[in-house]
C-alpha cells in the first residue's frame, strides 16, 4: 500500500494503440491475449472491438498492475484476469480451457507507471529501494545483485544486459564502494556509476545509470528468458491465421523478436505482417516519451504443424 500522502503514478497513453490494433485485426466475438496487461491500456480498446461476445485474457505479473486494470477495466465483465509471466501463459490458457485463440499482443517492460512510483526501484531519476521486481513479492532484488555478485559477474552482466561501454569501471568502483557498506537505493548506485565513469559522458544523450538499470533490472525478473519462452507458446497457441504482436524496447528483445519471427517464415509456419519494426510517430513521442524507444513486430500464423 502507498504511504500517506505518497503521489499517485501518472497514466500514460499506450504505446502505438492504432497500429496495434490494426496488426491484431480484432474481430467481434474473438479471443484475444494481453501477456502485459498493465494499466489496460490496449485492453481497453481491445475489448471495444471484441464487443460483448468475444472475451480478454489479462496477464501481468504485477499484482499492482492487475489492481489498476481491474478498476480501469470494471465496466466490461468479459475479460480474465491472471496474475504471473507470460512466459507461463499456455497453462493459464490450459486452465481457461481455450485450446485456441486469435490473436496475442506483448508490450514487453517497464510500464510508466512502475517507472515513476519510486517505491519499486525502477527509475535511476527517483529515490527509492533498490528492488526492481515486477512482482514484488518474489525474487531477489536488484541490490542483491549489486551487493553479492562478484566483480566479473557485475562486469559481464552490464556487458550483456545493458551493453554498458564501461561495465569494467562500474563494476570496480561498485566493488570498492559496498566494502565500505551495501547499496541500498537507487540514488546511491548512481552516485557510484557517476563516479565511475568518465565525466563528459554524464552528459551525453543517454543518463550514465541508464544501461546499468536495464541490465539489473533484465536479471532481476529473467525478461530475455521470460520473452524466449513465451513467443512460442504465444504463436503455438493461435489459430491458423491467428495474429501475434510484440512491443519492445531496447535491442536485446528486439534482435530475438526479429530472429524468432524470421525463422517461423523460413519454416513456412508465419506470414512476418511487418517488414521493418514500427515505431511511434513524432506526435505520439511527444505525447508520450515512452514510445520513442518503442518497436512494434508482428507475424499471421498460415497454418497448423503436422501433428
Amino acid at each position: 500500500m502507498a504511504s500517506s500522502g505518497a503521489a499517485e503514478p501518472k497514466s500514460h497513453d499506450p504505446v502505438l494503440l492504432r497500429e496495434v490494433l490494426e496488426l491484431l485485426h480484432v474481430e467481434p466475438g474473438g479471443v484475444v491475449l494481453d501477456g502485459t496487461l498493465g494499466s489496460g491500456g490496449h485492453a481497453r480498446e481491445i475489448l471495444k472491438a471484441l464487443g460483448p461476445r468475444g472475451r480478454l485474457i489479462g496477464i501481468d505479473q504485477d499484482p499492482e498492475a492487475l489492481r489498476r486494470a481491474q478498476e480501469n477495466l470494471k465496466e466490461f465483465s468479459n475479460i480474465d484476469y491472471e496474475q504471473g509471466s507470460f512466459a507461463e501463459l499456455d497453462k493459464m490458457l490450459d486452465r481457461l480451457n481455450l485450446k485456441k485463440i486469435d490473436a496475442v499482443i506483448l508490450d514487453v517492460g517497464l510500464s510508466t507507471e512502475q517507472l515513476e512510483d519510486a517505491r519499486r526501484g525502477f527509475s535511476f531519476l527517483k529515490e527509492g529501494p533498490l528492488d526492481m521486481r515486477m512482482d514484488p513479492t518474489r525474487g531477489i532484488r536488484a541490490r542483491d545483485l549489486v551487493n553479492d555478485l562478484s566483480q566479473g559477474d557485475l562486469e559481464e552482466l552490464f556487458k550483456t544486459c545493458g551493453e554498458e561501454r564501461w561495465s569494467r569501471r562500474i563494476a570496480q568502483v561498485i566493488c570498492r564502494r559496498r566494502t565500505q557498506r551495501p547499496i541500498e537505493t537507487t540514488t546511491e548506485l548512481v552516485e557510484v556509476i557517476k563516479q565511475a565513469v568518465p565525466r563528459p559522458y554524464h552528459f551525453g544523450p543517454r543518463h550514465p545509470a541508464m544501461r546499468v538499470f536495464q541490465a539489473l533490472r533484465i536479471r532481476v525478473n529473467g525478461e530475455l528468458e521470460a520473452l524466449e519462452a513465451a513467443l512460442p507458446r504465444a504463436f503455438d497457441a493461435l489459430r491458423p491465421g491467428g495474429r501475434l504482436a510484440v512491443i519492445s524496447f531496447h535491442s536485446l528483445e528486439d534482435r530475438r523478436v526479429k530472429q524468432t519471427f524470421r525463422q517461423w517464415s523460413a519454416e513456412g509456419k508465419a506470414k512476418i505482417l511487418t517488414r521493418k519494426p514500427i515505431g511511434a510517430s513524432d506526435e505520439e513521442v511527444e505525447r508520450n516519451p515512452r514510445s520513442r524507444s518503442a518497436k512494434l513486430r508482428a507475424v499471421e500464423k498460415t497454418g497448423e504443424e503436422a501433428e
